[in-house]
């Protein structure tokens, strides 16, 4: 690997100057992107329904084209997936990420092309390294391999001509050799669809790699480096990978994780690189990572963005905004149309801008994740900052959490109820709960007034989940691998019901 890591570096160099490109010129980048989408499409069945041969501009596109969800698109969808083509994209689509997102029980089949796997996520991929190389030029991140710890790769077979497994298996697929020589586990592994079965064969087969850096979500990498340790007798992880230099993450925020993290990879020569990376497309990655300041927003990689303002959501005519239009930590929802024949569609997360100059996002939460049962508006990046600053006071560590509301009654008033999983609570939990609330209510003025004197919300009613019991939920549900999350909101009580029995086990 150290032979060929030389010409990879000389590759990433090439892209530097087609980021620079697009962060100095993002709203002309933006409209060349529109008009190669409109105008690839306009032959297509969506194309043709909705007269793209005659949008000439992003106003016509806005007042001709409906904003969609996955619903609204599924019927192109299905036919699709039955083998019809020239439906939402002209070239042939095969292949299918499937996606619940949530904990639902519905799957999302959404198509990808080989624009979307080439121009978009392949694309990006090569950019989140070429902006880490920029940063640490001297990097040796490239003269090892990548450990990727993705969802469950099985490729499953439609028809003929239709394949489908979640976004990993479709990328492992369809990727060069060349690509799989630098990543590790071996594919037999990766292809793996058991999740406690493969984290085994994982722990037992990388230990011996030259790892220099990790991609996946943090629940099941922390899972990973525990087994690790115990195999290997190792006191932390870069005993073991003593090259381990990057964990690139994405999918759920990384606050409530990052001191297991420091405690599995004590050195200082340990970097973190966060990533928006979804089924639907690559958005952002951080450009600079010894700043807070966002991620900054792909804007030359196959995608046109809208942004709603979030009190358009639910309106027969939401309004949206491009670019030039945005302001600073304001929710928006994000809107996308896609090489891969999504149009206008609308992801389900809320983002806020942290900078104009270049444009850089954070994910603010998802539209249907939130609390908002008395007006007080809590959304998952407050709730996240609260369990962080808890544990930050008490010395705790949380694993994982769920949240929904506990409504008035004749007798009571409201208050929200959490299921904490921690992995260790050195302090009573009343001492926690207050800790969180107290934080809650500084980072957010709406909780806060209602918490005021108890008028509308009392003190927040914690229980402790066990050690691995998120998990378990999970696992009886027919969820448990990368791609699913617990809700860590919900405005109804649904979720938290079918946890509770969980905390008792």
């Amino acid at each position: 690997m150290s032979i060929i890591s030389p010409a990879l570096k000389g590759f990433m160099k090439l892209r530097h100057s087609a980021i620079d490109n697009f962060m100095l010129n993002p709203v002309d980048t933006q409209l060349q992107v529109f008009n190669d989408l409109v105008g690839s499409a306009q032959f297509t069945e969506y194309g043709k329904q909705y007269g793209f041969e005659k949008i000439n501009t992003v106003a016509d596109f806005r007042k001709h084209v409906p904003i969609n969800d996955y619903d609204t698109l599924k019927p192109y969808i299905e036919r699709i997936l039955e083998g019809e083509q020239k439906i939402l994209w002209p070239s042939p689509i095969s292949w299918f990420a499937k996606s619940s997102g949530t904990t639902s029980d519905k799957s999302k089949f959404i198509p990808v092309s080989k624009e979307s796997l080439d121009d978009n996520h392949y694309k990006a991929g090569k950019d989140v390294l070429a902006l880490y190389l920029r940063q640490f030029p001297d990097s040796k991140v490239l003269s090892g391999k990548c450990l990727v710890i993705g969802g469950s790769h099985q490729i499953n077979q439609l028809n003929a001509d239709s394949f489908f497994g979640d976004l990993s298996a479709v990328m492992l697929q369809n990727m060069p050799y060349y690509s799989h020589v630098m990543r590790t586990p071996d594919l037999s592994i990766a292809l793996m669809d058991e999740w406690e079965q493969k984290i085994e064969m994982m722990a037992h087969t990388t230990i011996h790699e030259n790892v220099t850096y990790i991609a996946g979500v943090p629940t099941w990498t922390i899972v990973l480096f525990k087994r690790i340790l115990e195999i290997s007798g190792a006191k932390n992880i870069h005993e073991v990978w003593p090259n381990l230099e990057l964990y690139i993450h994405g999918g759920v925020s990384f606050t409530p994780y990052r001191e297991q993290f420091r405690q599995f990879v004590p050195t200082g020569n340990m970097h973190y690189l966060e990533t928006y990376n979804a089924s639907e497309g690559f958005f952002a990655a951080q450009d600079e990572l010894d700043s807070q300041d966002g991620m900054l927003l792909f804007l030359n990689h196959g995608i046109f963005y809208e942004f709603m303002p979030i009190e358009e959501y639910g309106k027969e005519q939401p309004q949206t905004l491009g670019l030039a239009e945005v302001e600073l930590n304001k929710n928006y929802a994000l809107i996308i149309s896609t090489n891969g024949g999504l149009w206008r569609y609308l992801v389900g997360d809320t983002i806020q801008f942290t900078s104009l100059n270049p444009f850089r996002i954070r994910v603010s939460g998802r539209l249907k994740h939130f609390i908002n049962a008395f007006g007080e508006e809590v959304i998952v990046d407050n709730s996240d900052h609260a369990i962080a600053e808890a544990c930050k006071i008490t010395g705790a560590v949380v694993n994982d959490y769920s949240a929904a509301p506990v409504y008035m009654t004749g007798e009571s008033n409201g208050a929200h109820e959490w299921i904490i999983e921690f992995e260790s609570l050195p302090c009573p939990l009343e001492q926690f709960t207050e800790a969180m609330d107290k934080a809650l209510q500084k980072v957010n003025s709406d909780y806060e007034a209602k918490r005021h004197k108890n008028i509308a919300l009392r003190m927040p009613i914690v229980h402790v989940m066990p050690k691995n019991g998120f998990n378990h939920w999970l696992k009886d549900k027919g969820k448990l691998g990368g791609q699913h999350k617990v809700p860590r909101l919900s405005n109804e009580r649904k979720y938290l019901e079918e946890m509770m029995p969980y905390t008792k086990q």
